[in-house]
């Protein structure tokens, strides 16, 4: 079965309003899909996928690409594949993700979605409530120091504005980019990942394009 051939779950713009810390849905019974990476070039996939499908995995999703970077469009093949009741499985966390606050962002959008979230070395298992626990005891403190930030920053933007200071960024796409991006995904056959791709930009910058 392809992903495409699955039947779609809820948005990612929806998963991301989420608290990554609010109790988690009920979940599990579904497919075990597995998720490798490597981020060196003389690292191998060979002990990943071994540890993935020891684990039960029936579908399994490497990036063998590395540098920081590098999009992982099979992390996002497998993100658009989970479905209600699914666990993405990883060999451990950094193979996920080496930034907490992007790992942090990646379980709770699986969370929202009502997909479990396992990791073999650290023994984390969120379809567990002890699993549950853990990961919300390891993810505290970044949650903790995000909100910090978040207080800073609104100070930084009311001096701003005190100053007369424009405040924002430049638009992600030009306009001639918003209406190509429009047209394509209105095909039913292109993903927004694949025009993400070509239009070198994020997911969520589409989803904002098109609502």
């Amino acid at each position: 079965m392809t992903n495409a051939e699955r039947p779609a779950g809820p948005s990612l713009e929806d998963s991301l309003s989420e608290d990554p810390l609010a109790p988690e849905p009920a979940m599990g019974g579904g497919v075990l899909i597995g998720y490798a990476r490597v981020s060196t070039g003389g690292q191998r996939l060979d002990r990943q996928t071994a540890a993935l499908k020891a684990a039960g995995c029936a579908r399994i999703y490497a990036d063998k690409k590395s540098g920081k970077n590098i999009e992982r469009e099979e992390l996002a093949r497998a993100l658009e594949y989970a479905r209600p009741g699914d666990t993405l499985v990883v060999p451990s966390l950094d193979r996920l993700s080496r930034s907490l606050q992007d790992l942090i962002a990646i379980v709770a959008e699986l969370r929202t979605r009502q997909v479990g979230f396992r990791s073999l070395h650290e023994a984390i298992d969120t379809t567990t409530p002890g699993g549950r626990l853990v990961f919300h005891v390891f993810a505290a403190p970044a949650e903790f120091i995000r909100e910090l930030i978040v207080e800073g920053t609104h100070e930084g933007l009311e001096a701003a504005r005190a100053r007369g200071q424009r405040l924002g960024r430049p638009p992600a796409l030009t306009p001639d980019q918003v209406l190509r991006a429009r047209a394509l995904l209105a095909r039913p056959e292109e993903s927004v990942s694949s025009i993400a791709r070509l239009l070198g930009v994020s997911r969520s910058t589409l989803y904002k394009v098109r609502a």
